[in-house]
């Protein structure tokens, strides 16, 4: 508050802030003419410049407004793996898009992103929102006057709308504002190797997330043909936090159930090292899916901390003349400190199938996945 008093944008990285308190503080900055990324805002990018968790990427025509900060980091990446650049990535907070508080960060970045002329296409990455929010929302980004794409993960049913195009995942979003800005450089595809030879008693998923919207956008994919328990809540999927869910899995480890008390595990990957060594141990474990996350304010060499537990993972499959299917995805590009390029070529080497998006990933361990899964 003193902040947004002095005239200062402000991003708020804590979830420790009420709702009631994040509208005082949101109706304030519009008061101001001031923004507040948050709370529970990660990632950012402003002019180039990095705010918490963060990728090098390109400076372009593609401007971003996210509720999600994994998803802004995927999204931003793709774009950039296509050949285009980010004006800026501006983070709204997880809550931003709820009815409780209007999209009222959102509404003030697009402001910001319909005042820079740099920006000529402008994308919304989030789960699906209130709808009376998502129709001000979607309004205020067409007034813009720049082709609109929005990614809103997970089940909606928005209605079709003039100068927007709707995307199913964060890599069709990516794809569609590229091509918008001009770039239709495909990303590059990886040769998919034979599925293993599974066990009889082999059949499951264990999918281990360090970006929760990346967990999220394996929901939207998997939930439709396969029974899944996660920690992230969508329709239809088991809620649980067991590492030893009698089912398909997905889990998001940055939530915050797993973060209270310890770093991120994009910041420290223990408690997912720990998760993945108990889907090694269960022996009706078929495929393992991955993320690794780069760029600013994560580990500095996620691959290396992964590799020694991966060939632990082997290893305890083969003592039981089992194979097992490790497939990842790397958000982050060859700028980041940790460079992707390096970090893939260090996953390859132990074997790991290594898509180059989180989609992908998600469709290749479900294609890798014994026929006769329940």
């Amino acid at each position: 508050r003193r902040a947004l008093e002095a005239g200062l944008d402000v991003m708020v990285f804590s979830n420790g802030v009420s709702v009631e308190e994040e509208v005082r503080l949101k109706t304030l900055a519009a008061e101001k003419g001031r923004l507040v990324m948050g709370p529970d805002c990660g990632t950012a990018l402003l002019d180039g410049v990095p705010l918490g968790f963060a990728n090098a990427v390109r400076r372009g025509a593609v401007g971003v407004v996210g509720a999600s900060g994994s998803g802004m980091q995927e999204f931003t990446c793709l774009v950039h793996q296509r050949g285009a650049g980010v004006s800026h990535a501006i983070g709204t907070g997880g809550r931003d898009l709820r009815a409780e508080v209007g999209g009222r960060t959102a509404l003030a970045a697009l402001a910001r992103l319909a005042d820079d002329p740099a920006t000529r296409v402008v994308a919304i990455v989030s789960k699906p929102p209130a709808p009376a929010v998502a129709d001000v929302v979607l309004d205020a980004a067409v007034a813009t006057g720049r082709p609109v794409v929005a990614c809103f993960l997970g089940p909606h049913d928005l209605p079709a709308r003039a100068g927007v195009t709707f995307a199913h995942t964060l890599e069709d979003a990516a794809r569609h504002a590229a091509a918008l800005a001009g770039h239709s450089l495909p990303a590059p595809l990886s040769e998919a190797p034979a599925a293993p030879v599974w066990a009889p008693e082999q059949r499951l998923l264990r999918a281990l997330f360090v970006g929760g919207t990346l967990g999220y956008e394996a929901l939207t994919l998997l939930a439709p043909t396969l029974p899944l328990g996660s920690n992230l809540r969508f329709e239809g999927v088991t809620e649980t936090l067991s590492f030893r869910h009698p089912g398909h899995l997905v889990l998001d480890m940055g939530e915050e159930e797993f973060t209270r008390g310890r770093p991120h595990p994009m910041i420290d990957p223990t408690l997912r090292n720990t998760a993945l060594r108990v889907a090694a141990e269960d022996p009706q474990t078929a495929v393992i899916l991955l993320d690794l996350v780069l760029g600013t304010g994560a580990h500095p060499d996620p691959a290396g901390d992964l590799v020694p537990v991966l060939r632990a993972v082997r290893a305890k499959a083969a003592s039981r003349g089992h194979s097992l299917a490790l497939v990842a995805s790397v958000t982050g590009t060859d700028d980041d400190p940790q460079p992707r390029a390096a970090q893939v070529a260090a996953l390859v080497a132990e074997g790991v199938e290594v898509l180059p998006s989180n989609a992908a990933a998600v469709r290749r361990a479900a294609q890798l996945l014994p026929k006769t899964t329940p």
